[in-house]
């Protein structure tokens, strides 16, 4: 992975996001306003963590803490050997912990879904959304005046998410599959039903009906992230939204898997 350091750095109290890699292999997203750096979830082993990290001039110690979505692996893969290494705090709900999946934590925080919370200078709206785990969020992001959601792995828009996510400044959307695809791909039927159903991964289309009713008109950054590896192509993820931008591209863009995204900041 290349180096990915901005060759000028936003002013302080910007809010800025970048994506590690996204994925079925593993997720990992980093939010900063330029002292503060957090981490939303930690999907890869703990070296790969650190060389992804080092890609983005940051070493964990730097990190202020990681947030935890959910407990599937390609969440969590590295969450505690990162926390037990190098200290860093880690926040996540009961349900998650619960599931017994991130080994011992020496500074970990509840996180309650729908309260309001902040770490440093970037305050934090955590969301609950249907997901086959014990006590899934997703996470909105507010500092300088500007908002950033991040909204993955859930498997229908309710209303309740439409209501958290709406008037964000950037945000980072599951496009997990293409309905025809996950159809006619190798999965076993069992799990087919598990990443189509109502608490699975959102499809194409349904990432363009929920993103209509969020709003466009302040969205700086569109970011089409968790693509599966095998029921999807980013030219479908990107051939579903682009209708809804009236030809500007611009603000559309993909997590991939293997580079992630670059540091994107959101004046």
């Amino acid at each position: 992975m290349e180096t990915r350091v901005a060759e000028s750095r936003p002013p302080a109290g910007t809010l800025r996001f970048a994506s590690l890699g996204s994925g079925s292999k593993g997720n990992a997203t980093l939010v900063s306003d330029g002292e503060t750096h957090l981490l939303v979830d930690c999907g890869f082993g703990l070296r790969e963590t650190e060389r992804r990290l080092a890609g983005f001039g940051l070493h964990p110690r730097q990190l202020d803490a990681v947030l935890v979505t959910h407990e599937h692996g390609d969440h969590v893969r590295g969450v505690g050997p990162l926390a037990r290494r190098h200290g860093v705090p880690v926040y996540l709900t009961p349900g998650t912990w619960s599931s017994g999946r991130l080994g011992e934590l020496p500074d970990h925080h509840w996180v309650t879904p729908q309260a309001r919370f902040a770490i440093e200078g970037l305050t934090i709206d955590p969301v609950t959304v249907p997901h086959d785990a014990r006590e899934p969020v997703q996470f909105r992001f507010h500092a300088g005046g500007r908002s950033l959601g991040v909204l993955t792995d859930l498997g229908h828009p309710t209303d309740h998410v439409a209501r958290a996510f709406a008037g964000c400044d950037a945000l980072v959307l599951e496009c997990n599959h293409d309905v025809r695809m996950l159809a006619e791909g190798p999965y076993p039927p069992r799990l087919k039903r598990r990443v189509g159903g109502d608490w699975g991964h959102l499809a194409n289309a349904q990432a363009a009906a929920l993103l209509a009713r969020l709003g466009l008109d302040r969205l700086q950054r569109i970011v089409c992230s968790h693509l599966s590896e095998h029921n999807n192509r980013p030219e479908l993820a990107l051939e579903a939204l682009v209708p809804l931008l009236d030809g500007d591209e611009s603000r559309l863009m993909i997590a991939a898997q293997d580079t992630g995204l670059a540091w994107q900041a959101i004046g």
